[in-house]
C-alpha cells in the first residue's frame, strides 16, 4: 500500500509539474504575440547639419596668366663657314666650344698662297689692260691728226681740179689735166675715208681697252676679296658652338666650321592653342604685345628671367600652323637673362588683357554643371548658376548675376547639395583672388626695400617697378618670395 500510495504522489506531482510548464509556454507566446502584434513607433527624424568652409566673394579686376611650354633660342645665329678650301694655318685661342669672342676678332686664318698668286697676277693684268688703254688712246689721236691732213689733201686736190676746169674753160688748159685733176681729187676723198674708217677702229680699240680694264677690275675685286676670306672673322659679339676644326687640317669650300650664337639675343618660342591665342588678340586682330616671363626648372630651382633682371614681351607669331600640328607658335624677345642658353625647355607665363567684374575661386566650388553652392535663408544652401570665364591651375574665374557679395562654399563634397542646411567654419573676405598677395609687416617691407636698392644686378628699371609693388598695401607673394630666395642666397 505504501508503495501504491507514493506512486500516486509522484505521478500527481509530474502532472502538475506539466501542466505548469504548459501554462508557463502559452504565457510566452502569448506575450511575444502580443509584443509583435503592437506597431513600433517610428523615430523622430533629426536634420544633420553639415560643417562647410565659405569664403565672400568680391568682384574685381583680375589679370589671367596664360601659362605654357616653350623653348628658348637665340635670334642671331651665324654658320662659320670656309669661303675657300686650303689648309687651316692658324686658329685663335677662342676657337673652342663656349668660346666667347668679339666682334671682328680672327677666327681662322687659311693658307693665303695661291689667293695671293691668283691676286698677283690680277695684277698684272691689269697693268696690262692699263697699256692697252694708254696705248689706244694714243693711236685715237694719230688717227683723228691723220684724218686731219686727209681732209687738207683732199681740199688741196679739190681746189687743184677746179683750177683745171676753169683753166679748160677759158681755152687754156686741156681735158688731160683735168682728167688727171679730178683722179687726185677723187684719191684724195677715198683717202679721207680711210682715215674715218682708222679713227672708228682706233674709238673700237679705246672701247676694247675700257672694257678689258673695266673686267680686270671685276677680277681683281675678287681676288682681293679672296684672299681677306682667308681670314675668317667673327661678325658679331658671341658664343661659338658645334667646333669641328684643328689646325692644320683641309678645309673644303663652304664646308661648316663653327656656329657663332649671339647670348643676348634670346627669345623663347611656346605653342598655345587657338582659344588661347584668341585671347591674345586686340580688337583689330593683332597680337598683343604682352609681358611674358620665362622659367627654367633646374632640380628645383627655378630660374626666372624676372628674377635675373630681364623681361620679356610678346614680338610676332608664326606665319603658318605647320603640318599635322594646332594652334599657334608665339614668339617673345627677352631681355638680359643669365643662365638662360638656346636650347632651353621653360615654362612661359603670359599676362592676358585684363578681366573686369570677375572672382578667383577655388576649382573645387565649380560642378560640372556650371553652378556653385551659396549660402541662403537659414544657412540652407542654394545653387547660383556661374559663367566660367578662365580657369587658372586650381582656381577658375567666375561671373554671374547675384554672385557678388554671396558666400560660397569651397571644397564642397558630393554630401552637399541644395537645400542642405550647414554650418559655416569660415567667413572671410575673399582672400582667394589675393593669395598671390600678402600684407607685410613695416620691418619685412623695409628690409625687402633694402635688398632691392641695394642689389647690384638689378637694371634701374626693373628696380623702380619692384619698388612700386613694394610700396602697395598688397604685395604679390611671388615677387616675395623671388627676392627673400635671394636674400637668403
Amino acid at each position: 500500500m505504501r508503495f501504491l500510495r507514493q506512486s500516486l504522489v509522484g505521478v500527481l506531482l509530474a502532472s502538475l509539474t506539466l501542466a505548469l510548464l504548459v501554462y508557463a509556454a502559452q504565457l510566452v507566446m502569448s506575450a511575444v504575440q502580443t509584443r509583435m502584434a503592437n506597431e513600433r513607433p517610428a523615430p523622430t527624424p533629426k536634420e544633420r547639419v553639415f560643417a562647410v568652409n565659405v569664403i565672400t566673394v568680391r568682384m574685381q579686376v583680375i589679370t589671367p596668366v596664360l601659362q605654357a611650354f616653350g623653348q628658348v633660342q637665340s635670334r642671331r645665329t651665324l654658320e662659320i663657314r670656309a669661303p675657300a678650301g686650303g689648309r687651316v694655318i692658324g686658329l685663335a685661342a677662342s676657337f673652342e666650344e663656349g668660346g666667347v669672342v668679339r666682334a671682328g676678332d680672327v677666327l681662322v686664318r687659311i693658307d693665303p698662297a695661291d689667293a695671293q698668286a691668283a691676286l698677283d697676277r690680277v695684277q698684272s693684268d691689269l697693268l696690262d689692260a692699263h697699256a692697252e688703254e694708254r696705248d689706244a688712246a694714243r693711236g685715237l689721236v694719230l688717227a683723228r691728226d691723220e684724218l686731219e691732213a686727209a681732209r687738207d689733201q683732199s681740199a688741196l686736190r679739190t681746189r687743184a681740179h677746179q683750177r683745171q676746169v676753169d683753166l679748160k674753160a677759158r681755152g687754156v688748159g686741156t681735158a688731160a689735166a683735168v682728167e688727171t685733176a679730178e683722179l687726185a681729187a677723187a684719191a684724195s676723198r677715198q683717202a679721207v675715208l680711210s682715215r674715218r674708217q682708222a679713227i672708228a677702229s682706233a674709238e673700237g680699240r679705246v672701247d676694247q681697252a675700257a672694257t678689258r680694264l673695266a673686267r680686270v677690275g671685276i677680277t681683281l675685286a675678287g681676288a682681293e676679296r679672296d684672299l681677306a676670306e682667308m681670314t675668317v672673322r667673327a661678325g658679331f659679339d658671341g658664343t661659338l658652338s658645334a667646333v669641328s676644326l684643328v689646325e692644320g687640317r683641309l678645309v673644303s669650300v663652304n664646308e661648316k666650321l663653327a656656329e657663332l650664337v649671339d647670348p643676348a639675343a634670346l627669345e623663347v618660342t611656346f605653342r598655345v592653342s587657338t582659344a588661347q591665342y584668341a585671347r591674345l588678340l586686340d580688337q583689330n586682330g593683332a597680337l598683343v604685345p604682352g609681358p611674358v616671363v620665362a622659367t627654367l626648372n633646374v632640380t628645383g630651382v627655378d630660374l626666372s628671367a624676372a628674377d635675373l633682371n630681364a623681361s620679356g614681351r610678346i614680338n610676332r607669331d608664326s606665319a603658318a600652323t605647320g603640318e599635322g600640328q594646332s594652334g599657334r607658335v608665339i614668339f617673345a624677345r627677352l631681355g638680359e637673362a643669365p643662365g638662360f642658353k638656346p636650347g632651353d625647355f621653360v615654362t612661359v607665363l603670359v599676362d592676358e588683357p585684363a578681366l573686369s567684374n570677375v572672382t578667383r575661386l577655388p576649382a573645387s566650388t565649380l560642378d560640372a554643371a556650371g553652378t556653385v553652392l551659396v549660402l541662403g535663408k537659414d544657412d540652407r544652401l542654394e545653387a547660383l548658376p556661374v559663367e566660367l570665364v578662365r580657369r587658372q591651375g586650381d582656381e577658375v574665374l567666375l561671373r554671374g548675376a547675384g554672385l557678388a557679395g554671396r558666400r560660397v562654399v569651397i571644397g564642397r563634397t558630393p554630401l552637399l547639395g541644395a537645400g542642405i542646411r550647414v554650418r559655416p567654419l569660415q567667413d572671410e573676405v575673399q582672400a582667394v583672388p589675393d593669395a598671390t598677395m600678402l600684407n607685410l609687416s613695416d620691418e619685412r617691407r623695409a628690409r625687402l626695400v633694402a635688398f632691392v636698392e641695394g642689389s647690384s644686378r638689378m637694371a634701374d628699371e626693373v628696380r623702380v617697378q619692384v619698388l612700386e609693388q613694394l610700396t602697395e598695401v598688397q604685395v604679390p607673394a611671388q615677387l616675395v618670395q623671388r627676392i627673400e630666395s635671394r636674400m637668403g642666397g
